[in-house]
């Protein structure tokens, strides 16, 4: 028979408001962890509010994935729909999330760039 070992513990004073940040920050993280998702908030920062067959047409995407990618993003409320006739036009909740997207992209340019130097100088 197999015996578990259950100890609690207290957290220190203060310490679940370190850590719920860090979680906070890690979903948010996760939600945007799709080349597609990330191409949405790329989109929607550019040119705005946008439906989904804009989307589609700009990402050159599929509807049907699109919208999947779409449902994520609002449930972690990273953009927003409404309502406007027939169609559902969506936007960015606030503009920290596309800053992050644009760092994260500008980044691995860079380190490709950066990676490209190194290789052509040792090929030489």
């Amino acid at each position: 028979m197999l015996l578990r070992t259950v100890i609690a513990v207290t957290p220190a004073p203060g310490a679940a408001t370190r850590v719920d940040p860090y979680v906070d920050a890690g979903e948010l993280l996760k939600a945007l962890s799709a080349p597609v998702r990330i191409a949405i908030v790329t989109q929607l920062h550019t040119s705005g509010p946008a439906c989904v067959h804009e989307l589609v047409d700009a990402l050159q995407v599929a509807q049907p994935l699109v919208s999947q990618h779409l449902r994520i993003l609002r449930s972690a409320s990273i953009v927003e729909g409404r309502r406007r006739g027939r169609e559902v036009v969506y936007a960015l909740v606030d503009e920290h999330v596309a800053h992050i997207v644009a760092d994260a992209v500008a980044h691995v340019q860079e380190d490709r760039h950066v990676h490209d130097q190194r290789h052509n100088q040792e090929g030489r």
